[in-house]
C-alpha cells in the first residue's frame, strides 16, 4: 500500500474529514509536516479548506526565518494560506515551573486553537506518525503508566465539546514512509536541530532505545499501533464509566486542586478508583506532574490513611485525606500575615480561618486557667504590648509550657506531628521578640499566670464562620 493509500485509510478508519471541513495544519517544515501537507493538497478533497501554521517558539532564532521562509514558500507553490504564530517559551516554563518541551506542546497547542478559531479552522491537522506513537508509548512506559497512557496519541482528540478536533492522518505511517516518499517526490524539508540532541528522553528513545528493539522485532512500531489501539478500545469502554463516577464525586474544582468526597472513593473497586484518579488529575491543569506511580501512593492513602494523613508530591503537589474529602492540590501553603491585636477587641486571622477574642480582667474573676489550646490566660503585666500576631519565621524559639527547656519551633511542630504545609498558618502571639503562645497549641511557660499574677489577659479562639 502506497502512503497516500495509506493516509486515506486512516483518515475513513477515524472518520477525520467531512464536507465543509477548515483544516489548519500545524506546518514546521520538518518531514512529518511538509509530508502531511503534501498529501493533503494531493488529495484535495471537495469542500474541504486547507491552510497552514507556523509557531515560532523563541527558542532557535538563528533557524526561525529559514523555516518561516521555506513553509511560506511550499505553501505559495500550492495556493495555500500561510500563517504564522509566536509564542515565549521561555518565560512560561519558568512561570509554570515546567520543561521546556512541556512548555513549548501546552503554548503550541494553545496557539493553533487560538489561530484556527480566528481564521474559523474546525479541524487541526499535526504531522505525528507511527514512529512518534511508538516513542510515547515507550516513554509513558518508563514513566510507570496504565492502560490509558499505553494509549498513546489519540488519532483524533475533541477540544472544547465538538467545536474543534486535532486530527493526525499520519499516525498509522512509519517515519521511513514518510521520507521515502518526499525523496522519491523530490520534496525538500527542514531538520530541527534540537530534533538531533541526546539530552531529550525523546531524542534517546528515537536514536537509542528503538533501532535495538528492531533488532529484535522489526516490525516492533506496527506492534505497538496494534497494542495501543486495543488500549484505546478499552479506553473507550471505561470512560463513560468514569465520567458519570466523577460527576458525582467532586466536590470544589479550581485550576490548581481538586477536592472529592472521600466516602464514595474508600469502598470503590481499585480498577474504577485509579481511573477516577487520573481523569480528577488530568483536568486539573496544576496536577499534571501526577505520575502512575504517585496515582498509587494516592490510593494507598485513600484505603488504609487517617483523616489529616497526607503524603507530598513532585513539584508541590500534596494530597490531604481529610474526614470527608480527599483534596489534590498544587496551591501553595497558606502563611499568616501579620497582625497587631488590640486588647479588648476581636481580631480576624482570615489566612488560618479563626477569630481571637481578647479581654483584661482581674485574677479573681478568673474561674479557670484555660486549656492553653483554644484558651489562654496570660499575665497582663509581663507582656510588652502592643501584642502582634504572626507565623514562623527561621530561628523561633519558646518555652513550652510544662516542659521548662527553651524548645525550637520547628522541633516543636515536628514533635507535635504538626503537617509541615499548615505551619506556616499556624498563629504565634508575639510579647516584644518572645513567642507567648502557639495558637491553638501551647502557650510559653514565662508568660503563663502565677501566684503574684493580679491581672490577666484573656484570649479565646473560635472556628471563622464562612
Amino acid at each position: 500500500m502506497d502512503i497516500i493509500e495509506r493516509v486515506k485509510k486512516t483518515i475513513r478508519k477515524y472518520s477525520m474529514l467531512s464536507a465543509g471541513d477548515h483544516v489548519l495544519l500545524g506546518l514546521s517544515g520538518g518531514p512529518d509536516s511538509v509530508c502531511l501537507l503534501t498529501i493533503l493538497h494531493r488529495l484535495n478533497e471537495p469542500g474541504i479548506d486547507l491552510s497552514a501554521a507556523y509557531i515560532d517558539h523563541g527558542l532557535r532564532p538563528h533557524e526561525t526565518q529559514d523555516e518561516i521562509e521555506f513553509c511560506a514558500d511550499i505553501c505559495n507553490s500550492m495556493n495555500i494560506q500561510f500563517i504564522t504564530g509566536h509564542i515565549d517559551v521561555k518565560a512560561y516554563a519558568k512561570e509554570k515551573g515546567l520543561s521546556k518541551q512541556e512548555a513549548a506542546r501546552e503554548l503550541r497547542y494553545d496557539a493553533l486553537c487560538g489561530i484556527a478559531a480566528e481564521k474559523g479552522a474546525n479541524k487541526i491537522a499535526l504531522g505525528h506518525n507511527a514512529d512518534d506513537q511508538a516513542e510515547t508509548v515507550i516513554m509513558r512506559l518508563l514513566r510507570g503508566a496504565g492502560p490509558s497512557g499505553l494509549s498513546g496519541i489519540p488519532p483524533v482528540r475533541v477540544i472544547g465539546g465538538k467545536q474543534l478536533c486535532i486530527i493526525r492522518p499520519l499516525l498509522e505511517t512509519e517515519r521511513v514512509e514518510i521520507e521515502k516518499f518526499l525523496g522519491n517526490e523530490g520534496i525538500g524539508f527542514i531538520v530541527d536541530s534540537s530534533n538531533l540532541k541526546h539530552e531529550y528522553l525523546r531524542n534517546r528513545i528515537r536514536h537509542t532505545v528503538i533501532p535495538g528493539i528492531k533488532g529484535i522485532n522489526k516490525d516492533f512500531i506496527n506492534t505497538i499501533l496494534r497494542t495501543s489501539d486495543i488500549f484505546r478500545d478499552e479506553e473507550r469502554y471505561f470512560d463513560l464509566l468514569v465520567t458519570k463516577t466523577l460527576m458525582k464525586l467532586i466536590s470544589r474544582k479550581t485550576d490548581s486542586a481538586i477536592e472529592l468526597f472521600s466516602g464514595p472513593l474508600e469502598v470503590m473497586d481499585t480498577v474504577l478508583l485509579r481511573r477516577v484518579l487520573r481523569r480528577a488529575i488530568d483536568e486539573t491543569k496544576g496536577l499534571r506532574a501526577i505520575g502512575f506511580v504517585h496515582i498509587e501512593d494516592i490510593l494507598h492513602l485513600i484505603k488504609s490513611g487517617d483523616s489529616g494523613d497526607r503524603i507530598y508530591l513532585p513539584k508541590g503537589i500534596r494530597v490531604i485525606k481529610g474526614y470527608s474529602t480527599l483534596i489534590i492540590t498544587s496551591e501553595q501553603p497558606v502563611r499568616l500575615s501579620a497582625y497587631t491585636v488590640e486588647v479588648p477587641g476581636e481580631l480576624v486571622l482570615k489566612e488560618s480561618f479563626m477569630v481571637v477574642r481578647s479581654a483584661v480582667i482581674d485574677i479573681g474573676e478568673s474561674k479557670d486557667r484555660g486549656d492553653g489550646k483554644n484558651n489562654a490566660l496570660i499575665d497582663a503585666d509581663k507582656v510588652s504590648l502592643p501584642l502582634t500576631i504572626r507565623g514562623r519565621s527561621d530561628g523561633d524559639f519558646f518555652y513550652p509550657a510544662g516542659f521548662g527547656k527553651r524548645k525550637k519551633l520547628q522541633d516543636y511542630f515536628v514533635d507535635e506531628k504538626v503537617p509541615r504545609d499548615e505551619r506556616d498558618a499556624i498563629p504565634l502571639l508575639i510579647s516584644g521578640n518572645d513567642i507567648a503562645w502557639v495558637m491553638g497549641y501551647r502557650m510559653d511557660e514565662r508568660y503563663r499566670v502565677a501566684k503574684d499574677t493580679k491581672r490577666v489577659i484573656k484570649f479565646e479562639i473560635k472556628p471563622m464562620k464562612i
